[in-house]
């Protein structure tokens, strides 16, 4: 025999190489020699010709502590402005000026608000529930 009219043998990594798409993806990929070259190993084989949607999985999200605990301060300082609002107004604690007790409600409203809304989604990720990520959270540039 002549060894220019012979056919190669498939060699073991490409063996183990469609076996594992075949058992991972159930397909297995048929393109010849062109690209197997390009990659050293059967995981860097396996990466290189995968789907896309195996390609760019995402990685889960990291957990913005600074921007939930920001969150947690917004939180308690509005809901104390709006607890000693609410007694000042309801006359509970004595005030030299009760028309000053509206604006302590509205501040606090507007303190409290965006540290209830990022909480719950900090809590509602944290949980697990559809819909609901750490990436809705802003992370001030960590």
């Amino acid at each position: 025999g002549d060894n220019a009219t012979r056919q190669r043998a498939p060699s073991r990594r490409r063996f183990v190489y469609a076996h594992a798409l075949r058992r991972k993806n159930k397909e297995v990929f048929l393109g010849g020699n062109a690209g197997w070259g390009r990659a050293e190993s059967i995981r860097a084989r396996l990466i290189l010709f995968a789907p896309l949607h195996v390609k760019f999985k995402k990685s889960p999200p990291r957990v913005p502590y600074k921007a939930i605990g920001v969150a947690i301060v917004l939180f308690l300082i509005g809901s104390s402005l709006i607890i000693f609002g609410a007694l000042f107004l309801a006359g509970i604690i004595k005030v030299e000026n009760p028309d000053r007790t509206i604006p302590v409600i509205i501040i606090g409203l507007l303190v409290f608000l965006p540290g209830f809304y990022h909480l719950r989604i900090a809590y509602y990720a944290a949980k697990g529930y559809r819909g609901y990520s750490y990436d809705d959270i802003p992370d001030f540039g960590d």
